[in-house]
């Protein structure tokens, strides 16, 4: 259910629509064709019958990629770019069409601390700012304290959940830690 809709229920067209109208994807591989510019994938992800609003969605675009700090880098390739901001354009692609959900798959995945803990960032930016509720699936303890709320999950089912709260991240960060040590130190967060 998804807003109190069954979206199993949804036909082929519906569910193509559905997705492009509510979700957005952010992916540990970036998931970017070497063929468009940064620009040009945020740009790819709007309608045919949309571009008729050209103008509009080209200020939605400078403006998502203004937000996540990668508009200089507009005019390059994925190749001529590093990692986060590989990422930061997956989330700006991701953002464009004003999802209601993103689903972050394992997203740091591919990055150095460096670029994670920005990428972290940008999707505390994206929840603030933009509204954006975050699904972020991680093994990894430092990403998940950025969370909210954490779902621990053990052989497919839910055995605990944390939230946040007023905490700051290092405290919310070692009762993860703590949940971790309990049960063995595997984390598979969602």
């Amino acid at each position: 259910f998804y807003d109190n809709m069954d979206i199993t229920t949804l036909k082929e067209e519906e569910v193509a629509k559905f997705r492009k109208e509510n979700l957005g994807f952010v992916f540990q591989d970036f998931n970017l064709l070497d063929t468009l510019t940064l620009e040009e994938k945020c740009d790819s992800c709007h309608d045919t019958s949309q571009k008729e609003k050209n103008k509009e969605i080209q200020q939605t675009v400078a403006s998502v990629m203004r937000a996540l700090g990668i508009w200089e880098y507009r005019k390059k390739f994925p190749y001529q770019v590093s990692g986060g901001q590989k990422q930061r354009c997956a989330c700006a692609r991701a953002l464009v069409n004003h999802p209601k959900l993103i689903l972050a798959d394992e997203p740091t995945g591919a990055l150095d601390s460096r670029s994670a803990r920005m990428l972290l960032e940008t999707f505390r930016m994206m929840n603030v700012q933009f509204g954006a509720t975050i699904l972020m699936v991680t093994h990894d303890a430092f990403s998940a304290s950025y969370c909210k709320r954490i779902l621990f999950l053990k052989d497919g089912a839910i055995f605990h959940e944390l939230n946040r709260g007023k905490q700051d991240r290092r405290t919310f960060l070692n009762q993860i830690l703590d949940v971790l040590s309990l049960t063995g130190g595997d984390l598979d967060v969602e």
